[in-house]
């Protein structure tokens, strides 16, 4: 591909018209292929931060190690992840987007590979630690390209498709760990989970080339004290608490509340920073006002409530009832297609007609759901599959699907260009925050119980339950960020 197809200057390749318009310019010959390979990329990562979830079992069966280590596999990546992000996003306004973007897909490939080749437990938490590194610095960047490439009419659009992705990437990931587990093709077992990163990456890597380059218009500096506390603010506050297999203890409790102290201080030094007219990590504006860090709120809320509900369903099925990784796939793949379904249905009807009201609906939805869930475990006999799951599930995907849509929207879109680089890296930062969270929180409240029989239902019971506290938290903050008028993304009929 050559230089020029990457230009501000570069056409359709369309006739023009005999009176053209010269007072707009021409939009980006390679818009739409370029967006598919943002959405792949960071769909190839978003997969990756669930796709071990299912086929986790199985890895601590074959690599050995402490029980312990299982929710390590996952919590090891989306850690770093969200760790690198907001370094990652400043290093794209730096550096150049697509640049960063294509350095990220290539060392997510090699990872990928060496994640696939680990002979330990250990080795694999390691890996999977470096892989989240790559990742990193990929997905913030999607939205600074998008930007870049889209305006008028469409750059909503694509902004929209953001959200889907996303969120259907967090659920098809369990779906795929059980399928490609239980496939066991050419006797890769769970290395297949990480070996289909190859072939995708290699078509957005021949793709990438089409992305329109893009940086900051005034040029920041890294902040190396900002990253510094952001990374101990948030390693303090997830660690502790994914560290262990039961209820958390007060020495995680502690630390945690030390990591959201040190967050508090990272705040105020970007403050300083930005008032000594020095680059602050995050743009300050961002958080004028309450719309943005309401979203930053609800983003977190909502993605732990999701990685807590998935990480009930594999614990229960795989240890407590002692279910291969398929059938748990298996289960998870009512909730996909709810959110499937739901995503399409909000994105091209239901948001442009009734706006943000969509979010709040999907919310409810997502309650009727968990609590159908809680209602099928209650009524299954001990040590039996309940039977009602799947529907409860399905019901559940509808509430993502509603939700997502109209959230990232209505989050992303009064983002200002000086601004993108920060808002794309706190949204990603807080959605592996909160997934993470979620993951340790609700897989404690469910492995606090001795996992089999009776006792294994209870703790299905009370790990949806914390998940529906979750739920309820978000929905406080949904109603805070819509409640802005400015951040609405469009009021439909009064």
């Amino acid at each position: 591909m050559t230089e020029h197809s990457t230009t501000p200057t570069a056409r359709t390749g369309h006739r023009a018209p005999a009176a053209p318009d010269r007072s707009e310019p021409a939009a980006y010959r390679w818009r739409w292929s370029a967006l598919v390979a943002l959405l792949t990329a960071e769909a190839m990562n978003l997969l990756d931060a669930t796709v071990v979830q299912v086929a986790g079992p199985v890895i601590h069966a074959d690599l050995g190690g402490p029980a312990s280590a299982i929710p390590w596999y996952s919590a090891a990546y989306t850690l770093v992840f969200a760790l690198g992000l907001l370094t990652a996003a400043r290093l794209g306004d730096i550096a150049g987007r697509r640049r960063v973007f294509r350095i990220g897909v290539t060392a997510f490939a090699l990872t990928s590979l060496a994640c696939a080749l680990a002979p330990t437990g250990s080795a694999l938490t390691g890996l999977r630690a470096v892989q989240g590194a790559a990742a990193a610095l990929i997905v913030p960047q999607t939205f600074g390209l998008i930007r870049a490439m889209f305006d008028g009419e469409e750059l909503p659009r694509a902004l929209g498709a953001i959200g889907p992705v996303m969120g259907l990437s967090a659920v098809l990931g369990p779906v795929l760990g059980g399928v490609l587990t239980h496939a066991d093709l050419f006797g890769t077992s769970w290395r297949a989970v990480f070996l289909v990163n190859l072939p995708l990456a290699a078509a957005v890597l021949v793709i990438a080339p089409r992305l329109r380059e893009d940086h900051a218009q005034a040029r920041p500096r890294l902040d190396p004290v900002g990253i510094a506390l952001s990374a101990a603010g948030t390693a303090l506050l997830v660690c502790p608490l994914a560290a262990g297999t039961g209820v958390p203890g007060p020495a995680a409790w502690a630390a945690a509340v030390l990591g959201v102290a040190v967050l508090a201080g990272f705040a105020a030094q970007q403050r300083r920073a930005a008032a000594a007219g020095r680059t602050p990590l995050v743009e300050p504006s961002l958080l004028r006002g309450r719309a943005f860090p309401a979203a930053l709120a609800t983003s977190t809320l909502f993605f732990a409530t999701m990685s807590g509900v998935m990480v009930t369903v594999v614990l229960h099925l795989e240890l407590g009832l002692h279910r291969g990784p398929l059938a748990t796939g298996l289960t998870l793949l009512p909730w996909s297609a709810g959110l499937a379904v739901a995503s399409w249905a909000a994105g091209t009807h239901l948001v442009p007609r009734y706006g943000t009201r969509v979010l709040h609906a999907g919310l409810a939805t997502l309650a009727a759901g968990l609590a159908a869930a809680v209602l099928a475990h209650r009524a299954a006999p001990a040590g039996q599959y309940p039977s009602g799951l799947p529907f409860a599930l399905a019901v559940a995907g509808l509430g993502v699907g509603l939700f997502t849509p109209p959230f990232f929207t209505a989050a992303l879109r009064r983002v200002s260009p000086q601004e993108t680089g920060s808002a794309a890296g706190l949204l990603n930062a807080v959605q592996q925050l909160g997934g993470t969270l979620g993951t340790a929180l609700v897989a404690a409240v469910y492995l606090a119980g001795d996992g089999t029989g009776r006792s294994a239902g209870l703790g299905a019971q009370f790990a949806l339950g914390t998940a529906g506290a979750l739920l309820a938290a978000t929905a406080v903050a949904a109603r805070a960020m819509t409640a802005d008028r400015r951040a609405a993304v469009a009021e439909g009929p009064r």
